[in-house]
C-alpha cells in the first residue's frame, strides 16, 4: 500500500500533526534541555519559527532534503512503530516502560540525540522531545503526550512522506506568484507570515474557515485597512447562523448591537420578522462598531470575489486552540495592530503606537494602503527550514487525499 492510499483524514486524528527530519539537526534542543520545562518550550519554538517563510523556493530546496532522509529511512525500516496505549498521558517525571519505548520513536524522528540505552523515566530530555515534537505539528505546547500528540504520533511514515512530496510540488508552484514582500495565510496551520527579502518579519497565529465553510485559496493585495468597522452580516450567516440564534435567544440582535434594515434602508425591529420562517434573509443585518463586533477593531480588504478578509475579533480564547478551524471563511487574526502596522508604513504617520490610538478613538475610518501588499492565501500541510527542522500539519480540507497542487 502505497503513502497516497493512507492519508489520514481530519477525522481519524482530532488534531493538526507534524513530524520531523529524520537526521534532524533539532535533536540539539534535547542536548539543551533542562528541567526547567519554559526553556524546553522556548527551545522547541526556536527551532520551528525561524525567518524562513513556508512559502519560498528556499523551502522547496529543504523539502527535497527531508524527502531524501524519509525515503532512506523507509527502505532500510519500513514505517516506524505506532505508540501503544500506555504512551497516551506520560508526562515529566512519570516512570513507565512506554517512555522508552517514546525515546526510541523520538530518537527517529531527530527529536533526541540517539543513545544506544534508554530508561523508563519521563525525564527533563523526554520533555524537551515531546514539547519540540508538539511546537512541529502546531499543537499546544505542554509536554504531555495528550490526545492530540497521541494521535499525532501514530500518523505512519509512508503518509508524512506522501505529504513532503506534494507540499514540495505546491511550493514550487505557488512561489512563482511570490515579489519581495508579502503576507501568506497558512491554512492548514492557521498562521499568517508577514515576509520581506525572503525573510519572516511577523508571524501571527489565527482562525480560519470551517471544513464546510472554507477559507478560499487565492493570490491577491490588500488595499484598504478599516477601523472600527460595520459588520454586514452575509446571507449565508443570517440562514445558517443568525435565524438560529434569535430562535434559541430572542435577544440575541440587541445583545449584540446588531440592527435590521430593509431594501429601502428602513431600520426594522427584530418583533417585525418571523424567525419560524426564512423571511430574514431578505433583510440586511448590520452590527455596529464596538468591543463585541465580530470584526473586532479592524477589518483589512484584499481584492476577491468571496467576499472575505483578514480582521480582528473579540473573541481571543480561540487563538490559543489546537485546531483553529471556526470561522466562515475569514481570518482572524492575533495581534492584528502589528500586522496592520507593517501594512501601513507607505501611508506615512502609521505606526503601531497610531494603530492602537485609533483603536481606541472608537471612530470608523478607511485607509487606502498606498502601496499594495500582495497576500497568498495557501495550503501548505508540510514545510522545512534550513536548519534541517520539518514541520506538519493535518490535511484538514482533505486536498492533500486528493493529491491537490494547484488550485486555480
Amino acid at each position: 500500500m502505497d503513502g497516497s492510499s493512507r492519508l489520514i483524514s481530519r477525522r481519524q486524528l482530532l488534531a493538526g500533526s507534524s513530524a520531523f527530519l529524520l537526521i534532524a539537526p533539532a535533536s540539539v534542543a534535547a542536548k539543551q534541555a533542562a528541567a526547567d520545562v519554559e526553556g524546553n518550550t522556548a527551545t522547541a519554538k526556536s527551532l520551528v519559527d525561524t525567518i524562513e517563510p513556508i512559502l519560498s523556493y528556499d523551502t522547496s530546496y529543504n523539502l527535497q532534503l527531508a524527502i531524501q532522509n524519509y525515503e532512506a529511512f523507509i527502505a532500510a525500516n519500513g514505517s516506524w512503530e505506532e505508540p501503544t496505549r500506555e504512551t497516551f498521558g506520560l508526562k515529566l517525571g512519570v516512570s513507565r516502560r512506554a517512555a522508552a519505548l517514546l525515546k526510541r520513536r523520538l530518537m527517529i524522528n531527530g527529536d533526541m540525540p540517539l543513545e544506544k540505552r534508554v530508561n523508563d523515566e519521563f525525564d527533563a530530555g523526554l520533555d524537551a522531545a515531546v514539547r519540540l515534537f508538539q511546537a512541529r505539528h502546531g499543537l499546544v505546547i505542554n509536554g504531555v503526550v495528550d490526545e492530540a500528540t497521541f494521535y499525532a504520533l501514530s500518523v505512519p511514515t509512508d503518509y508524512r512522506l506522501n505529504q513532503l512530496r506534494l507540499n514540495a510540488q505546491r511550493i514550487d508552484y505557488w512561489a512563482k506568484a511570490l515579489s519581495d514582500r508579502y503576507v501568506v495565510v497558512n491554512i492548514p496551520a492557521a498562521t499568517i507570515e508577514a515576509v520581506e527579502g525572503a525573510q519572516v518579519v511577523q508571524r501571527h497565529v489565527a482562525v480560519v474557515g470551517k471544513v464546510d465553510r472554507a477559507t478560499p485559496i487565492l493570490n491577491s493585495k490588500v488595499h484598504q485597512v478599516k477601523f472600527n468597522p460595520y459588520w454586514t452580516v452575509p446571507k449565508s450567516i443570517i440562514e445558517k447562523d443568525m435565524i438560529r440564534y434569535m430562535n434559541e435567544d430572542p435577544e440575541y440582535l440587541t445583545k449584540f448591537r446588531i440592527r435590521i434594515f430593509d431594501g429601502k434602508g428602513n431600520e426594522r425591529q427584530p418583533t417585525d420578522i418571523d424567525w419560524s420562517t426564512d423571511e430574514a434573509v431578505q433583510y440586511t443585518f448590520r452590527q455596529d462598531p464596538g468591543p463585541e463586533n465580530s470584526l473586532g477593531r479592524c477589518k483589512i480588504d484584499f481584492y476577491n470575489k468571496y467576499d472575505v478578509y483578514l480582521h480582528d475579533t473579540p473573541q481571543k480564547s480561540l487563538f490559543s486552540e489546537n485546531a483553529r478551524f471556526y470561522s466562515s471563511g475569514c481570518v482572524r487574526v492575533e495581534q492584528v495592530e502589528t500586522l496592520i502596522s507593517w501594512l501601513l508604513r507607505d501611508n506615512g504617520g502609521w505606526d503601531l503606537p497610531s494603530v492602537q490610538a485609533a483603536f481606541d478613538s472608537g471612530t470608523q475610518d478607511n485607509v487606502a494602503l498606498n502601496v499594495q501588499v500582495p497576500i497568498h492565501t495557501t495550503y501548505i500541510t508540510a514545510w522545512a527550514n534550513r536548519q534541517g527542522t520539518v514541520s506538519f500539519r493535518d490535511d484538514v480540507y482533505g486536498f492533500d487525499a486528493q493529491g491537490l497542487v494547484s488550485f486555480g
